[in-house]
């Protein structure tokens, strides 16, 4: 959780979540959705904090997708970013810093959490 002065004497709290896209519970889902679906239970988790705070649940996937809110408040950040700093590029700058921080990783363990543990990879490639 990251909790900022925002504007007009609000403070911005945002929590992120980086959900494993290759879950068992997540495999069947389209594209986007287990960041979307992460969201919502991050919101529902701390509805009670809305009437103090402006609270944005920060949902992102493995395998890089972002949730609706998560990509609403990052292009509010890289706005200000550019704004601030006044050169175009430091939005990228930013998306990239976060996706290597929030997204990269978590990866490793989640894709060598799909994996079984006993055996080679040849009960799960097919080298042939």
């Amino acid at each position: 959780m990251t909790l900022i002065p925002w504007g007009l004497g609000w403070s911005l709290l945002w929590d992120t979540t980086c959900v494993d896209t290759l879950a068992a519970s997540h495999i069947q889902a389209t594209s986007s959705m287990a960041a979307t679906s992460a969201e919502q239970a991050k919101r529902r988790k701390y509805e009670n904090l809305e009437s103090s705070f402006i609270f944005v649940p920060f949902g992102v996937e493995t395998l890089g997708p972002w949730g609706p809110e998560a990509r609403a408040l990052f292009k509010e950040l890289s706005k200000m970013v550019i704004e601030s700093i006044g050169d175009p590029r430091a939005g990228s700058y930013l998306g990239q810093r976060i996706s290597l921080k929030a997204i990269q990783r978590g990866n490793a363990a989640s894709i060598l959490g799909t994996v079984p543990r006993c055996g080679g990879f040849e009960d799960v490639l097919d080298f042939n």
